[in-house]
């Protein structure tokens, strides 16, 4: 929302379960909501929904609410594209794969191994189903500047900053392809300013496993009481099972817009780190 607004976009920026002060309420889970924004006043002609239940071994365990959250959330979405004649951009997941062999490209076959990534996969073939004018971006380990510093880097960072004791348990067989989020709003606004259509993954210029994440937070921001302590994910015995070799390769959107940079993570951390 911010990078649209400062290339020039009008932009209604909606909220469900967490309320900020740039957004207004909308209940992606009930349209007829009397509290919802008005939409009818603002006609959008994007509608980017990232809307989701992504708390991976949550939804294994509460496998309805997973589906409203994500699958009917998405159905909504779509009934507003229609409505409204908008693109729809659906933001979606390399959890769609079964990480067998990671680096997947678009046309590769999807095999989802946990309840999360079989409700992306189901909410993917929804928007393919009923739209002709839509994208679908796939991203993983997003990270960058949230106010609630959920993602794994800021949220490592920070705790880092305090200086207090941290054993760190994490799976070394895990390897994804971190974006940085703002690096995920400007391939958007690429592909809408070029009217692309279609399926896309964005990816960053790292691959990592969760062990070597880390490493690099540490690198910026540890201390000597920091530990950090490698283990398989067969022995962490998550509730819903993980693409082991996942993230993406951007090769087709690289190929498309071939002045575009990812950024990295060292990119990110170092950024941090400047501002303190």
């Amino acid at each position: 929302m911010r990078y649209f607004t400062s290339q020039g976009w009008t932009c209604l920026g909606t909220h469900f379960s967490f309320e900020t002060a740039d957004t207004v309420f909308y209940n992606t889970l009930d349209p007829s909501d009397p509290h919802n924004a008005d939409l009818d006043a603002f006609q959008p002609d994007v509608i980017i929904h990232c809307g989701a239940l992504t708390w991976v071994d949550y939804c294994e365990e509460h496998v309805d609410e997973s589906y409203q959250k994500t699958v009917v959330s998405t159905h909504n979405a779509t009934k507003l594209a229609e409505r409204y004649k908008a693109k729809l951009v659906y933001l979606s997941t390399d959890y769609v794969f079964d990480g067998t062999r990671g680096f997947y490209m678009e046309e590769d076959d999807t095999f989802p191994l946990s309840v999360y990534g079989k409700h992306k996969l189901k909410a993917e073939d929804h928007v393919r189903e009923h739209l002709t004018n839509f994208l679908i971006c796939r991203i993983t380990n997003v990270y960058g500047d949230e106010i609630r510093g959920k993602n794994f880097i800021a949220r490592l960072s920070e705790n880092m900053r305090k200086k207090e004791p941290m054993e760190l348990r994490l799976p070394f067989d895990q390897y994804a392809t971190p974006v940085n989020a703002f690096d995920v709003a400007r391939a958007i606004y690429l592909l809408l300013s070029e009217d692309k259509k279609g399926l896309y993954h964005f990816a960053g210029t790292d691959y990592l496993n969760r062990v070597q994440l880390a490493q690099r937070v540490i690198t910026y921001f540890g201390h000597e009481q920091v530990s950090l302590i490698p283990v398989t994910t067969k022995q962490l015995a998550p509730p819903a099972r993980r693409p082991l070799l996942g993230g993406m390769s951007a090769q087709l959107f690289n190929e498309e817009f071939p002045h575009f940079r990812w950024s990295n993570v060292d990119d990110y951390l170092q950024e941090q780190k400047d501002k303190k």
